[in-house]
Parts: C-alpha cells; sequence; structure tokens
C-alpha cells in the first residue's frame, strides 16, 4: 500500500513539474500570424517602436531577419524571443503590414520600468512576505524579466516542496508606473467520492482525509489520508485516484477500497480433570456495523468450578471533531500462572483471580502524536496451589505483599510517524508513559512506574527493512508482582521463557532484519538482547538471544512463528498479530 502511495506521488509531481514548467517559461511574445499567411513573401522593412532607454542599434543587432529577406515564422520568432530574453523588456510584440513590394515588419516592444511595488493575488497557503522573499526583485530598480522568470520559478517550486503541486502563476501584469501584480491558483480540492465500501460507513472514510474541501490540495495530504485510511485495518488495500473537478485546476479525490473480514467467532472447548469440560465463545469486530468502534466479548463457561471467566472491551476510536478517542475494558478471569527464577527454574504454579476495569482517553496533540490517560482499577486474588518448591498458600507476607487492588492512572504520550502501522518499511514510533498507582486514588499499593519504547523502521534495498527497539523503564515504591517489569518471551528476550525476568528497572533492545520470501510470507533475522533487575540496573547481567523467524498474512490475521536461542537453549514462540 505505502509503494502505491508513493508511486502515484511521483507521478503527481512529475505531471505538475510539467504543467508548471510551460506556465512559468512563458514568455508575452505577441505572434499572430502562421507561416502560410506570408509565405514568400520578401520583407521590406523592420520597425520597432516602444524604446525609450534601450538603444535601436541593440535592438537591431539581435534580430537576424534583415530586409529583403524571405519571410521565415520560425526564424523571425526566434528573433523575437532573443530581444525578449535579454530581460530588459516586459513584452514584445509584432504585426505585419502588406505593402506592394513585399511584407513590412513592425515590432513593439515595452520596456521594463522601475519596479515600485509587488502586488500578489489568490496566495493563502504562501504568506505575501514569503513569496516576496523568494521573488528576491529589488524595488527602486529596472526589472529584469529573466530574473522575474526565475524568481516565478522558485515560488512554485516551495508551493510543490510544501505539497500544493497544482499551484501556479496564472498572470503577470506589469504597469507603466512600476507595478507588478502576480496572480496565483493554487489548486482547489473540489470535494471526496469514496468506493468498494460496503460494509463501512462513508463517514469513517472520510473524516480520516486530511484535506478540507474548498482549499488548496495537498498532495502530502493526500498521502497521509491514504495512509491513516489503510491503518485503519479494514481494508486489504486502498486506492486514491484525481478527477478533474467543475472549475479549472480543481480536483475530486476518488478513494477505493477494498474490504477485508474484520469480524471473527471463536468457538471452543477444553477439558482438565479438576474442572472439567469448559466451553469457549469469542466475538469480536474490529469495525462494528462498520462505524470503526471495535467491540470484543470473550466467555469462558461450564465445569466444576464456580469461576466463570468474561472480558468485554469497547473502544471508540472518534468521540468529537477533534478525535477524541475512548476505550473500556471490564474483566473477570481466573487462569493458571507460573513463576520461574532467573534460570527459567519452575518455582510455582497456582490459580489466580484478577476482576477489575481500564478507561482510557486519547486526544491527538497534532497529526503524528497522541496523548493518552488511563484509569485502572485491578483487584488481584490467590485461589490455590497447584506445583513447584515454592507455595506461597504458606507464605502470607507474599500473599501481601501481591495481591490485592491497584487503583492507578497513567499518562501517556505516543509519537507515531509509520507508513504502515501493520507491517512499516519507514517512520518510527516513540512512546513514554508514567503511572501514578496509590495516593488520593487509595488501593493497597503505592508506586510510580515510568516507561519509554522507541521503535524506528528503515528500508534496506527493494523491500527489506531494519527495525530496531528500544525500551528503558523505571519504578519506585510498593509494587505488586503483576505491576513489575517483565522481560523474556516473543515480545521481549526470544530463547526465553516468557516473563522470565522481573523487577523495576527494565532496559531492553532488538535488531531485525525482514525480508520477503513469498506474497505475504516474509522472513526475519534477529537478535535481542537485556534484562530487567529488582533495584538497579545491571549491564554486567544483559541477556542476549538471536534467532529467526517466519511472519504470515492470513484471513485470520497475522501469525508469526520464533525460534530463538540463548544461553539457556532454544526456545520457539507462537504469536498473533505481527510484529512489533
Amino acid at each position: 500500500m505505502s509503494i502505491k502511495i508513493q508511486k502515484l506521488y511521483a507521478k503527481l509531481i512529475s505531471v505538475c513539474l510539467g504543467i508548471c514548467f510551460t506556465l512559468v517559461m512563458f514568455s508575452p511574445l505577441g505572434f499572430a500570424a502562421s507561416e502560410s499567411d506570408y509565405a514568400g513573401k520578401t520583407i521590406t522593412a523592420i520597425e520597432i517602436s516602444g524604446l525609450n532607454k534601450v538603444s535601436k542599434d541593440e535592438v537591431n543587432a539581435l534580430i537576424k531577419t534583415k530586409p529583403g529577406d524571405v519571410f521565415s515564422a520560425d526564424t523571425l520568432q526566434s528573433d523575437l524571443r532573443a530581444v525578449y530574453e535579454t530581460g530588459k523588456f516586459f513584452d514584445v510584440n509584432v504585426n505585419f503590414t502588406e505593402v506592394p513590394e513585399g511584407l513590412k515588419v513592425n515590432v513593439t516592444v515595452v520596456e521594463n520600468p522601475i519596479l515600485q511595488q509587488i502586488v500578489l493575488k489568490n496566495n493563502t497557503k504562501l504568506t505575501t512576505e514569503k513569496i516576496i522573499e523568494l521573488l528576491n526583485l529589488p524595488i527602486g530598480q529596472t526589472l529584469d524579466t529573466k530574473t522575474l522568470n526565475a524568481s516565478i520559478r522558485k515560488v512554485e517550486e516551495e508551493y510543490r516542496t510544501q505539497g500544493f503541486i497544482f499551484a501556479k502563476t496564472t498572470d503577470v501584469n506589469m504597469t507603466p508606473e512600476g507595478i507588478l501584480t502576480l496572480t496565483f491558483n493554487e489548486g482547489i480540492l473540489e470535494g471526496y467520492t469514496v468506493k468498494g465500501n460496503e460494509k463501512t460507513k462513508e463517514y469513517v472514510i472520510l473524516r480520516e482525509m486530511k484535506g478540507k474541501v474548498g482549499e488548496p490540495f495537498n498532495a502530502k495530504e493526500a498521502k497521509r489520508s491514504m495512509q491513516r485510511v489503510y491503518n485503519l485495518g479494514y481494508f486489504e488495500d486502498v486506492n486514491m485516484k484525481l478527477n478533474p473537478g467543475r472549475e479549472p485546476n480543481a480536483v475530486v479525490i476518488e478513494t477505493t477500497v477494498v474490504e477485508k473480514k474484520t469480524g471473527s467467532f471463536t468457538l471452543g472447548g477444553a477439558y482438565s480433570k479438576d474442572d472439567g469440560l469448559m466451553g469457549i465463545i469469542e466475538l469480536g469486530d474490529t469495525n462494528f456495523r462498520g462505524t470503526g468502534d471495535k467491540v470484543n466479548i470473550h466467555w469462558e463457561f461450564g465445569g466444576n468450578s464456580d469461576s466463570k471467566n468474561y472480558e468485554f472491551s469497547y473502544t471508540r476510536p472518534w468521540l468529537d471533531k477533534k478525535e477524541t478517542s475512548i476505550s473500556f475494558s471490564y474483566y473477570d478471569m481466573t487462569n493458571e500462572y507460573s513463576d520461574y527464577d532467573r534460570d527459567g527454574n519452575l518455582e510455582s504454579n497456582y490459580d489466580k483471580n484478577r476482576k477489575g476495569f481500564n478507561i482510557t482517553l486519547g486526544r491527538p496533540q497534532s497529526e503524528y502524536s497522541t496523548n493518552f490517560v488511563t484509569l485502572k482499577n485491578r483487584e488481584d486474588t490467590f485461589i490455590c496451589y497447584n506445583e513447584g518448591p515454592l507455595n506461597y498458600t504458606n507464605d502470607p507476607q507474599y500473599l501481601k505483599d501481591n495481591f490485592g487492588v491497584t487503583r492507578s492512572i497513567t499518562l501517556a504520550h505516543v509519537t507515531d510517524t509509520r507508513d504502515n502501522v501493520f507491517s512499516a518499511t519507514e517512520g518510527a514510533r516513540s512512546a513514554i508513559s508514567a503511572e501514578f498507582a496509590g495516593g488520593i486514588l487509595q488501593g493497597d499499593f503505592d508506586y510510580k512506574k515510568f516507561n519509554f519504547e522507541d521503535r524506528h523502521y528503515f528500508k534496506v534495498g527493494h523491500a527489506q527493512v531494519l527495525a530496531t527497539r528500544a525500551s528503558l523503564g523505571y519504578a519506585t515504591g510498593d509494587m505488586p508482582e503483576n505491576a513489575l517489569f517483565r522481560a523474556g518471551g516473543i515480545d521481549t528476550l526470544r530463547g526465553f521463557r516468557d516473563d522470565q525476568f522481573e523487577g523495576k528497572r527494565l532496559l531492553l533492545g532488538t535488531v531485525e532484519y525482514r525480508y520477503p520470501i513469498v506474497s505475504k510470507v516474509s522472513g526475519a533475522v534477529f537478535t535481542d538482547f537485556g534484562n530487567a533487575w529488582a533495584d538497579k540496573y545491571d549491564l554486567g547481567d544483559m541477556k542476549v538471544s538471536y534467532g529467526v523467524g517466519l511472519m504470515m498474512d492470513t484471513p485470520l490475521g497475522s501469525i508469526r512463528l520464533d525460534y530463538g536461542r540463548s544461553s539457556q537453549g532454544g526456545r520457539t514462540h507462537f504469536s498473533f498479530g505481527g510484529q512489533f
């Protein structure tokens, strides 16, 4: 998708360059006759009028056509252009008078006056001050037409640099009093049309468009609009086409989408000696009823235990015109958990219940940056011990230190310039967050937790990507085990057990080289490094792993399989949802 956008953008630029070059390089040469009108006639005289400061001999020296020559339209046109390109004349015109002996040529010139004032019309996207600066024409001196043309090209190039690829100078006028007037047409975006959306509401697509109807068309905004629509995740493909509008130099953006399946339904079951037969139902849709809302319901039922697991989440990405988003989740889940020591040996296996809710509000600060605030209320309850050398049931202090109610508020700022949020090839994503638990929120725990993560993506060759990731975490206070930083597994240190390392300090890094294999299948070579420590950073105790990965896009979503090797041996990791 991003490649198509770049090709389209390049095509728009090249087309506009051709248009703008033709318009800027025009000269006001008046030549109304065709060669057939006066073919074969003899030039009897050449008269020049309008000269004041420039001598007639200087102009005659530039005109190669002489009395007695047979009329040639090409030669005479070349002569007039030579006169105009001296830069001393604002206008050069010619007309002809037929006489019995042949043809009399009358050349009328308008000398450039002393420039007294510059007037700009219809410039809305470049300020008058900026255009005057780019023109760099000295007031109080005789205007030079060559300099003027070069200056106009600079202005139009600045328009293109800023994305206004259809902007052009439509009129250049100079009065005898030295008042230069430049009129611009910046190319108007006349409207939008949408095709291919059967489920998705049209407004869901249109609200992602950055260009405003009635304002100058901007190719950079159009490219960003394409990215925003594709990054919604509702479409397999997104294409944009520019159609001419009703008004001159106006365009209508036609967006064509190919929808993909966004709903999911899972029906399953499980059996264990302790719980018996259990059923699992999960329903979800990332584009609920075509509105762009996200809904997911997970329910586990049956079995011999009294616990009934369920989780519900809902996200509305647009609450208002300022793109305020809201997410809400409520859960009551009892699951089996395993704790390992730093060598990967099992310490304890137990059942734990987590119950609570999260509410998150988000609002963009700029096009690529968004602020979030999250309120969390969570209660963790120890259910029973299953196996392992450590039985937490016999350690009431451990239970008190790690199980109870956590109430916190998290502030986060995310800047995301990736070209594709699902499979980035360029750009970066940086996120910084601060969580504050306890205090006026009360609860059983009181801590502060800070985290920073930075991801960068670089194109290497035609379709290869170099991806890097770095994370830094720091926390203080009374923290339960579930709030500690964790390292190990598919998302952090491949080749180690999931969440094998934990603590109040975190340092992680990843370097990954990705390359295509066949359509919808790509491979990766990676190295991960870092660790989580209890109370201080220990760079001498950095864990390192390396390995290979395989990513595949399927109708059910992205699937990833990694094999990582570390000092503790090799380990295979499997996940849904793609890659960082």
